[in-house]
C-alpha cells in the first residue's frame, strides 16, 4: 500500500502554515512513547521527523497513523551507501509516502537518490555538514587544512560546506539541511531554488547540547529557513503543546518582521 502525500498549499515558504513550518523530532525509542508524543501535540503540530532510533522501532502502520492525523513526515535517515543500494532504498522510502528524506553521501549518492525517487513528490534533502561537526572533525579526516599547511583540499569549513551543497543541488536534490550561519549562506546562494531545513533549533536560553551551530527559532526564520526541526526543548517540556506554541509564536514574529516594510 502506497501512502498518498499530503498536499500543501504551495512550495513557497510564506504560504506554509505555522503547523507545517515547525517539524518536531520524534526522538523517542518506542512506538508507545511516539503515540503519546503525537497525542500531546494533537491539533498544534502537523509535521514530524522520524530519525534512525524510532525508525528501527516502528513499522509502516505507524506512518499510516501519522498520515491519519493529517500530518507530514520527514524521514531523517541520512542515507549513504553504494549507488544501487541508495537508489533502491529511496524508491522504497518514496512508496511510504514520506514528504522529506535525507541523504549524506557524495554526488553519486545524490544522483542515485534522485533516480530512486523518480517522479514521486517526496523531497530529497542533503546534509552538507552534520550540526554536531566542526573544523576539527574535518581536519581529522584530512579534508580541511590545519595551521601546519598539510595541503588538504579545502582551506576553510565554509568552502567545504558550500561545495557539498552545490554538488547536491546540481544533481537534482530539492533542499539542504543547514544550521547556524549556513542558513543565510545557502539562502543567498540558492535563493528559492532550495528548501532549507534548520535542525537543532533552540529557544533562547536552552542548552544547545551537541549542536555547534544552533539558532533560535526567530534567528533561523530571519536567516531564511523554511522549516525548523526542534527536538528536546519540546520533548522534555512539562507541557509539550505550550512549548510548541511558543516556538510557533517566535516563527510568526520572525515572518512578520521579515515581511514588514
Amino acid at each position: 500500500m502506497k501512502l498518498a502525500p499530503i498536499k500543501t498549499m504551495s512550495n513557497e515558504p510564506l504560504a506554509l502554515s505555522l503547523e507545517h513550518r515547525l517539524i518536531v523530532a520524534l526522538d523517542v525509542p518506542s512506538l508507545q512513547e511516539a503515540r503519546k508524543y503525537l497525542d500531546d501535540l494533537e491539533g498544534v503540530v502537523r509535521f514530524y521527523k522520524i530519525g534512525l532510533e524510532l525508525f528501527l522501532a516502528v513499522n509502516r502502520e505507524f506512518l499510516e497513523e501519522i498520515r491519519a492525523r493529517q500530518c507530514r513526515i520527514f524521514l531523517d535517515l541520512k542515507m549513504n551507501d553504494i549507488d544501487e543500494t541508495v537508489r533502491r532504498a529511496v524508491n522504497l522510502a518514496a512508496d511510504l509516502g514520506v514528504d522529506f528524506l535525507t541523504i549524506l553521501g557524495n554526488h553519486a549518492t545524490a544522483s542515485a537518490a534522485v533516480k530512486g525517487r523518480g517522479d514521486r513528490a517526496m523531497k530529497i534533502l542533503t546534509v552538507p555538514l552534520l550540526s554536531s561537526w566542526g573544523e576539527r572533525d574535518l581536519q581529522d579526516l584530512g579534508l580541511l587544512s590545519t595551521d601546519k599547511g598539510d595541503g588538504a583540499r579545502f582551506s576553510t569549513l565554509d568552502d567545504y560546506v558550500l561545495w557539498r551543497a552545490e554538488m547536491a543541488m546540481a544533481q537534482g536534490c530539492d533542499g539542504l539541511i543547514a544550521s547556524g550561519k549556513y542558513v543565510k549562506i545557502f539562502r543567498e546562494r540558492f535563493g528559492r531554488q532550495a528548501i532549507i531545513v534548520s535542525p537543532g533549533v533552540r529557544p533562547a536560553g536552552h542548552d544547545t547540547h551537541e549542536h555547534q551551530r544552533s539558532l533560535t527559532p526567530f534567528e533561523a526564520i530571519q536567516a531564511g529557513a523554511d522549516y525548523l526541526v526542534v527536538g528536546r526543548p519540546i520533548r522534555d517540556a512539562p507541557n509539550r503543546k505550550e512549548a510548541a506554541q511558543r516556538i510557533q509564536a517566535d516563527i510568526a514574529l520572525a515572518l512578520q518582521t521579515s515581511t514588514s516594510p
